[in-house]
Formats: structure tokens, C-alpha cells, sequence
């Protein structure tokens, strides 16, 4: 691992020196009751394996995780295993100014980046470019899962008030993949204008830019409740183990 401003090789194809990624792992893992970048699942740390999965990603040529300033020296060391540039930054209050952060920290020389929670451990390289070819194509992209669970809105006392109509409604994921300066200058322009987005995707549409949705047909859900811990434990094991088959 070397900490460098180029973004990939010389010899490498030019579509794969475009691409950065950002690791979010920043959160306070309130929900959790403890902090979960450094929860061991599939016996290493979580972290771990969102960064493996960017570091095998034919696109990406340079990694930045974004951390809490106490777990920094902690996440920092843990990584030191994989093999493209990688750095470690200080996230911020919000996800919306850890992002901020990451992006600022790549390297001028990539035009391309992908948002990744780092609590999403079961994502793949395949999918990764999947997003970035769309991202190519149609400007933007984000992964996504459609919504087939029936809706409820509650009422005020919490009991059912009517079914909400799920067509054309998504649940997001990340990767979110957009181009590196325009997705700087809409976080920029959020922040500078008060405005609290939940994700990129939200930012870059609020600027005015269309991002294409991609479905993810495989796991990738979001450790954010203990359970969580001890299914993606199980599905990761399970993954190791058929690919060794």
C-alpha cells in the first residue's frame, strides 16, 4: 500500500485510472449500541470488506475511508493489507460532510467516484462495475433494490392508516457513482445552503443531474441493528466457502 497522487499506473487502461472510491465509516453505530467499523463479521472487521471488494473493482485505482477522528490509527492499520493507494480521513458531524471529506481527498487526476457505506460489507466487484459502466453511460448511478413489501402509512397513534402505492418506489444502496467534480460542487452547494441530504444521489438530483438506478439482485444490505452482524457473517462465510468449491 503506498499513499500516492497518481491515480493507476501508467501501463493501466485509461477507464481504470478514472476511478476512485470513498468509504464511508464515519458513523456513531447508535442504532447498533456499539461501534461497528471495527465488529468483527466473517473474521476480520467490517470495514474490511467493503475496501476488498473496491480493491479487486477493475475501476477503482485509489481508496479513501472516511473515519471517526478516535478510530482513525485504529481503521488505518487494519487496512494496511490491501494493495492499491489508500488513505484514511477524518470524517465529519454528518454523512453529508464525511462524503465531503473523502471527495476532497482523491486525487485531482480521477474523474470518477463511487460512494460506498462501509457498513455494507456484501457488496462485489462485479456489481461495482456494473455501476460504473452505467454511471458512464448515463452520467450518474446508484445501487438499488425495489420495493416489494406492502407500504403502511401510520397514523399519529401508530396504528395503520392506509397502503401506500409501491410502484416506481426503490430502496437506495451505495455504490452511488457520479463524476468527481460535479458531485464535489453539488455536496458544496448543500452545505454552503443549509440543506441536510441523506445521500449523493440526493445532492446530484437536487443539482439538476438525472442518475440511472441499478438493481442489485444479490445481498447488500446495511449492518445497522445487532442481528445484521451475524447474517452477513453467515453469508459472507457461505460465499468464502462456495468459491473455494
Amino acid at each position: 500500500m503506498a499513499d500516492s497522487e497518481e491515480c493507476a499506473p501508467a501501463s493501466a487502461p485509461p477507464l481504470v485510472a478514472r476511478g476512485a472510491a470513498v468509504i464511508v465509516a464515519a458513523g456513531a453505530g447508535r442504532r447498533m449500541g456499539f461501534e461497528k467499523t471495527m465488529t468483527p463479521v466473517a473474521g476480520e472487521p467490517l470495514v474490511c470488506h467493503a475496501v476488498r471488494a473496491f480493491d479487486l473493482c477493475n475501476e477503482i485505482s485509489e481508496i479513501v475511508v472516511v473515519t471517526a477522528a478516535e478510530r482513525e490509527a485504529s481503521v488505518l492499520d487494519v487496512l494496511q493489507v490491501f494493495s492499491k493507494p489508500l488513505r484514511v480521513v477524518r470524517g465529519g458531524e454528518t454523512r453529508q460532510e464525511s462524503v465531503l471529506a473523502g471527495v476532497n481527498a482523491i486525487s485531482t487526476s480521477c474523474d470518477w467516484v463511487a460512494i460506498h457505506d462501509a457498513a455494507r460489507p456484501l457488496i462485489t466487484p462485479d456489481f461495482i462495475s456494473r455501476c460504473f459502466a452505467a454511471a458512464f453511460e448515463f452520467g450518474g448511478s446508484t445501487a438499488a433494490e425495489r420495493v416489494s413489501d406492502t407500504l403502511q402509512r401510520a397514523d399519529e397513534n401508530g396504528f395503520c392508516a392506509g397502503v401506500v402505492d409501491r410502484t416506481g418506489l426503490w430502496r437506495m444502496q451505495t455504490p452511488q457513482v457520479f463524476e468527481r467534480i460535479a458531485l464535489l460542487a453539488a455536496l458544496t452547494d448543500a452545505e454552503e445552503s443549509g440543506f441536510t441530504l441523506t445521500d449523493e444521489t440526493s445532492a446530484m438530483i437536487r443539482a439538476g443531474r438525472k442518475v440511472h438506478l441499478v438493481e442489485n439482485p444479490d445481498w447488500n444490505f446495511k449492518v445497522t441493528l445487532p442481528k445484521d452482524v451475524g447474517i452477513a457473517d453467515f453469508l459472507l462465510r457461505a460465499r468464502a466457502a462456495e468459491s473455494m468449491t
